[in-house]
């Protein structure tokens, strides 16, 4: 199935770093165990890694562009020590209430993406941990949406009332609600187990 996504994005905190409350500090940046391995067999298998991450912390004045970007800097030198290189980077620096067109759940970050990389959304899945995410995969007409437990996961899952103690990943039908995820997973390690075996 992983020839099936080409391009997959993967929301930040939660997802591919541990999440920290409104995280400004490089020297907090931990990976989650298990990402970068989970990534790097992601783009072993010819797939495209790009970063899709609203950090409304910046427009809500709690940190600098210029922290951002140091935070970042650091969770990217982490991922290159593990062989792990992104395409790109989309974020939305906005709060919500700037009612901007890029933060997610709507469709503007991908629009980006898919303007400057030519991406197919057929081809294209979204891996986060929160119901964000699901809606932005949605409204940006991706293949498929991943929620992982990771992060906020848990806590999204729960709301969902889906199952939160499974150890491998499981497909969901979600015609039984607008905002179920394709794929429930523990972390991206799970994700990436599933796709290649299926």
């Amino acid at each position: 199935m992983l020839e099936n996504y080409h391009n997959i994005l993967l929301d930040r905190d939660g997802t591919v770093i541990e999440e920290r409350h409104y995280l400004a500090d490089p020297d907090q940046v931990q990976l989650i165990p298990g990402a970068a391995s989970a990534m790097r067999a992601l783009i072993r298998a010819g797939c495209q890694l790009f970063l899709v991450t609203n950090q409304s912390g910046i427009g809500r004045g709690y940190f600098s562009r210029a922290q951002y970007d140091a935070v970042e800097h650091r969770m990217l030198h982490l991922l290159r020590n593990e062989g792990v290189e992104l395409m790109a980077t989309a974020m939305c620096p906005h709060a919500p209430s700037d009612a901007c067109g890029c933060r997610k759940p709507l469709p503007g970050l991908w629009e980006k993406l898919q303007a400057t990389h030519g991406l197919d959304p057929n081809r294209s899945i979204m891996v986060g941990d929160k119901t964000a995410d699901i809606r932005f995969a949605r409204s940006a007409g991706l293949k498929a949406a991943v929620l992982v437990l990771t992060g906020h996961g848990r806590q999204t899952a729960k709301s969902l009332n889906l199952p939160i103690s499974q150890t491998r990943a499981l497909a969901l039908d979600r015609s039984k609600g607008a905002d179920l995820p394709d794929i429930l997973a523990p972390d991206l390690a799970a994700v990436v187990d599933m796709l290649a075996t299926h």
